[in-house]
C-alpha cells in the first residue's frame, strides 16, 4: 500500500467526480483527502489516496473515467494533516517571523524551492511549475515545484498568505472615494434597496448601446427581480458609484457554482466612460473577490465591446471566445492582481 497525490482536470458536469472516485475504488484506493481547485484550463480535482496500484495504472484508470492531464506523484502520511489547521499554524509562525516568508510559502504549497527575487517579477516565458508571488514593489518570492504545476487557487492562497507579512492597509474613516483622471470624485457604496429609483434613473440616462453591452440587450429598465438579486448579499456583492446625488455607475461581483470563480459586470453612464471609473470599479471588485477567497474573476462581454476588452486586458486578463462567436470571456487571476 502507498500514498499518492493525484490531480486531474475535469469537465464540470454531474457525476464526473463520482466516476473518478469509482475508478480509484476499482484499483483498491481509499480516498483520504479531496480538494477542488480552479485553474486556467478548468476545474482540478486533487485526491490523496492510499492505493496499492502504481502511478501509471492510476493515471490510465482516471483518464478512462474522463480525467484530463492526470498527474500522480508519491505522497506521505504527513500530508494527511488537516489543511486549514496547517495553514493557520504557518500563518501564526509567519506573524512572528515574517523574514522567513519564502520558507513558509514553500511549506504551504509543498514547493521544492522558494527564494526572494528582486526587480521585475514577470516572466516572458510562463512556466506552470514556477509561481512568482509579488510581495512589494520590485520584490517577490519565486517558488518552484517540479512534479505538480501550480493552480490559480494556489496562487490565490499564496497571495493571501503574503498579506500577513505586509503592513496593514490604512482604512479611511469615510466612504471610499474614487478620484478620476480629470479630478472628479465618485463615492462608492454597497448597492441596497434604497438605490432602486437611482438605478432606474441610471438606466434611463444610459444609451441603448451601453445597456446592450451590460445586458446583451438594450434593456430599457432593470426588472425588479434582477435588482433584488443584485442586492442579495448571499448571491454576490454589488456597488454603486455616486456623484452629486446621482448614481453614475453600478458594478457587480456575482458568485458562481464553479469552485473559486466569481463573475463581474459593469454599467457606467456614457458621459462617465473613458475617465478611469470602470477600471477603478474593476479593481475594487477584484479586491473584494480576493477578500472573499476567490481564485479567479471572469467577465462575459460582447465581442464588439472594445472598451471593456481594453479595460480587462490592462488588468492582466486573458480573453477567449465562447461557443457563441459574438461573445468573449475574460479570465483574471485574483492572486496576481491583488498582490501587485
Amino acid at each position: 500500500m502507498g500514498f499518492l497525490r493525484i490531480r486531474t482536470t475535469v469537465d464540470e458536469r454531474p457525476g464526473r467526480l463520482a466516476s473518478l472516485a469509482a475508478a480509484l475504488a476499482d484499483k483498491g484506493g481509499n480516498i483520504l483527502g479531496l480538494s477542488v481547485q480552479s485553474d486556467a484550463d478548468g476545474t482540478v480535482d486533487e485526491f490523496v489516496a492510499d492505493i496499492p496500484a502504481g502511478p501509471e495504472a492510476v493515471r490510465e484508470a482516471l483518464e478512462a473515467a474522463g480525467g484530463r492531464r492526470v498527474q500522480v506523484v508519491p505522497a506521505t502520511a504527513h500530508e494527511l494533516t488537516d489543511e486549514p489547521t496547517r495553514a493557520l499554524l504557518l500563518a501564526s509562525r509567519l506573524r512572528t517571523m515574517p523574514w522567513r516568508l519564502p520558507e513558509f510559502l514553500a511549506e504551504l504549497l509543498r514547493a521544492d524551492d522558494a527564494r526572494w527575487i528582486y526587480g521585475e517579477a514577470v516572466s516572458d516565458l510562463p512556466d506552470p511549475t514556477l509561481l512568482v508571488v509579488p510581495v512589494a514593489a520590485k520584490r517577490a518570492v519565486r517558488l518552484r515545484r517540479a512534479e505538480l504545476p501550480f493552480t490559480l487557487t494556489e496562487a490565490a492562497r499564496a497571495a493571501s498568505f503574503v498579506r500577513l507579512a505586509q503592513p496593514p492597509v490604512e482604512q479611511s474613516a469615510g466612504e471610499p472615494v474614487i478620484r478620476l483622471s480629470d479630478g472628479e470624485e465618485v463615492t462608492v457604496r454597497p448597492l441596497t434597496s434604497i438605490y432602486r429609483e437611482a438605478v432606474r434613473d441610471l438606466h434611463d440616462r444610459c444609451s441603448p448601446e451601453a445597456r446592450r453591452f451590460r445586458y446583451f440587450t438594450s434593456m430599457p429598465a432593470l426588472p425588479a427581480r434582477m435588482f433584488d438579486r443584485l442586492c442579495d448579499r448571499s448571491r454576490g456583492h454589488s456597488i454603486v458609484g455616486g456623484h452629486d446625488g446621482q448614481v453614475v455607475a453600478m458594478a457587480s461581483l456575482m458568485f458562481t457554482p464553479d469552485p473559486g470563480i466569481a463573475e463581474m459586470a459593469f454599467l457606467v453612464e456614457d458621459r462617465w466612460q473613458g475617465r478611469g471609473l470602470g477600471t477603478a470599479l474593476a479593481r475594487s471588485l477584484v479586491r473584494e473577490a480576493r477578500d472573499l477567497g476567490y481564485a479567479e474573476v471572469r467577465a462575459t462581454m460582447l465581442s464588439d465591446n472594445v472598451r471593456m476588452r481594453r479595460l480587462l486586458l490592462s488588468l492582466g486578463a486573458t480573453l477567449g471566445y465562447t461557443e457563441d462567436p459574438g461573445v468573449i470571456e475574460a479570465r483574471l487571476p485574483v492572486g496576481a492582481l491583488a498582490s501587485a
